[in-house]
Formats: C-alpha cells, sequence, structure tokens
C-alpha cells in the first residue's frame, strides 16, 4: 500500500506507484515549507542561475535536493532534473527514469502565486540519453503538484487523469477521482501579450481574432490569462477548457521556445492528451517530438483539442492573408 496516497488505480504498476508515492511524500514536505514562507523568508532568496541561465531560488536548490535523495534508494535509475546539467544515476537496478522540474514557476515564490513540480517517468535504458530522449508517447507516468490554496497532485499513470488533494495535518494525499475530460468549449486563452511583437505573424493572427472578439470571425468575446506559472495555467484549462500559447519568437534565445520538452511540456502534454485535449509545437503533437538534449525547448500549445487544432490551421495559411481575410473565409468560428 502506498504511504502518501490514499490509493491508486487497479494494477497500477507496482514501480510506478512507489516511485509516484515517494514523490507526493516530498511534495508534502515542500507543500509546509511554502506556507511557511513567512518565516523562511530565505526561500525566496536569488540562488544565480542554473546551467541553462535561468533563474534559481533557494527552494529550487532545496526541492531538487530532497527528491534525489528520496528517491536515491528506490526504483530510479536515472534522475534528470532542470536544475542539473547532467542526469544522475541512482539506483543502478532501477527499472525507472524521471524527468522533473523541481519547482516550477519559482519567481512567483515572494508573490504568493501558486507554483508546482512538474515530472514525467520513463522506463530506464542503458543510458540516461536513451532514456529520456525519446517520444513523450512512450511515457509510463507524469504528473505535477500544484501549490496553491489547495495543495493538488495531479497524475496519470497512463489512462486516464487521477487527482488528489493534501490533508496538510495527516501529509496525506487524498484521492478525489479522475478528472474530467478537457471541457471543449471556454472563453479564455493564455499567452503572454507583451511578447505580442516578437511572434511569427500565424500566432498574431490567432490572438487578433481573439482580442476582436464578438466583431471578429469567431462571433464572441474572449477573456486573456496568464499567470506565468505552467501548473496553474495547466490546472485551470483541465478544470475550465481553454487554450494556453508559449510560442517561439525573433527573441534572442527564444528562437525555439522557452520551455524545456523533458521537464516541462512532454509531461503536460501527457496529461492534457490522456484527458482528451491536445498540446501542439503549433502545428505537429508535443509527445511525437524526440529532444536533441535534456534541455532542449519548445513551442509549446495546449488546452482543447478543437481550439489547439484551430492554431494550427492559421500556420497553414499563405504568410500573405490577414485576419480579415480569415473573416470572410468564416475558417475559424468558435
Amino acid at each position: 500500500m502506498p504511504t502518501h496516497l490514499t490509493t491508486a488505480p487497479a494494477g497500477t504498476d507496482p514501480a510506478l506507484l512507489r516511485t509516484v508515492d515517494r514523490l507526493a511524500g516530498v511534495c508534502a514536505e515542500i507543500a509546509a515549507r511554502i506556507a511557511r514562507g513567512g518565516i523562511d523568508e530565505h526561500l525566496g532568496a536569488a540562488r544565480g542561475t542554473n546551467s541553462d541561465g535561468d533563474a534559481q531560488k533557494a527552494l529550487d536548490v532545496i526541492a531538487d535536493d530532497a527528491f534525489r535523495m528520496a528517491l536515491a534508494d528506490g526504483d530510479v535509475r536515472h534522475y534528470a532534473s532542470e536544475e542539473q546539467d547532467d542526469a544522475v544515476l541512482l539506483n543502478p537496478e532501477g527499472t525507472l527514469a524521471l524527468a522533473i522540474d523541481p519547482l516550477d514557476g519559482s519567481s512567483n515564490i515572494d508573490t504568493n502565486v501558486s507554483i508546482g513540480t512538474i515530472f514525467a517517468i520513463h522506463d530506464a535504458a542503458d543510458t540516461a540519453e536513451a532514456s529520456f530522449l525519446r517520444p513523450g508517447h512512450q511515457m509510463r507516468a507524469a504528473g505535477y503538484a500544484i501549490f496553491g490554496p489547495q495543495c493538488c497532485l495531479v497524475v496519470s499513470f497512463g489512462a486516464g487523469v487521477e487527482k488528489y488533494v493534501l490533508d496538510p495535518e495527516t501529509h496525506r494525499f487524498h484521492h478525489i477521482g479522475q478528472v474530467s475530460p478537457v471541457p471543449p468549449e471556454s472563453n479564455e486563452y493564455a499567452i503572454n501579450a507583451s511578447n505580442y511583437r516578437h511572434w511569427p505573424a500565424p500566432i498574431r493572427a490567432y490572438v487578433d481574432d481573439r482580442v476582436a472578439g464578438a466583431d471578429g470571425p469567431a462571433g464572441r468575446n474572449f477573456n486573456m490569462r496568464w499567470i506565468a506559472s505552467l501548473v496553474a495555467e495547466t490546472h485551470r484549462i483541465l478544470t475550465r477548457g481553454g487554450i494556453f500559447l508559449y510560442p517561439a519568437d525573433e527573441r534572442k534565445g527564444y528562437e525555439k521556445g522557452r520551455l524545456r520538452l523533458v521537464y516541462e511540456c512532454a509531461p503536460i502534454a501527457f496529461l492534457i492528451d490522456r484527458a482528451g485535449g491536445a498540446a501542439t509545437d503549433g502545428v505537429d503533437p508535443i509527445l511525437d517530438a524526440v529532444p536533441v538534449s535534456l534541455h532542449a525547448r519548445t513551442p509549446f500549445v495546449f488546452g482543447s483539442a478543437n481550439k489547439v487544432a484551430r492554431v494550427a490551421t492559421y500556420f497553414d495559411l499563405p504568410s500573405q492573408e490577414t485576419s480579415a481575410l480569415f473573416n470572410k473565409r468564416g475558417l475559424f468560428r468558435g
């Protein structure tokens, strides 16, 4: 029986269950640390940058160490963290490989905005590269913890998506049930509009048509959301539908997108897919993409399947076509 999860789907691979249960235990500890943020003020302190140049907080390092130590004598052979250059060998006899973003959105710690942990579990191969540089649809399990008003653990062991809620008194995650399919209809989209001038033309056109609202080709009004926390955006979309867009753009370092394929996009895509949604790089499915390196980046579009498909149609049109022509053709209603 799991220690930190109240239950799990019948027939779950014991090694997968043990690994997710250990992850849940660390997530419960991190949730308690975050709740003490006003006391443990150093948690939000800057710690420099990680190997890829992204700013680190103290809690990034604390979380990474905690997960690695919790898994050291378990079923994980290869451990790959966004906070480290290379994968680490844990148990040479382990059958699994774990990729993890120990604390996604840590820049939000000081502002008390929801942050989280994202993980992906693969079958272990002989080398770390062979374990992680493979299509996302080969994943065995994936999930995230969101540290917000509730601390929730959302995980798929391959079929469906399970939701757990932490009881902070017992440090156990109680199973709430399966997540419902991603709602197909929503008036919400999420994108960082401050980068509008840098986006490729199809993304600008798609957003222009959302901004036009009832006066545009969609014929209805939309609300824009942007939390700057991937787990929070995902949690909202699993609950209410909609679409999230983080395209590549013209800025240096953003030419191939900004989010990491191994640690962020592939596991989120796995969850969204298992909940009936879709995830692409704007055109092609994320779960078909093969990472070229552990820290490879990719554009990322995910959410309600019909909305993600609609974004791809904007990339199919000739570059000289404008939003006005979309309106005449009536291709993008809804």
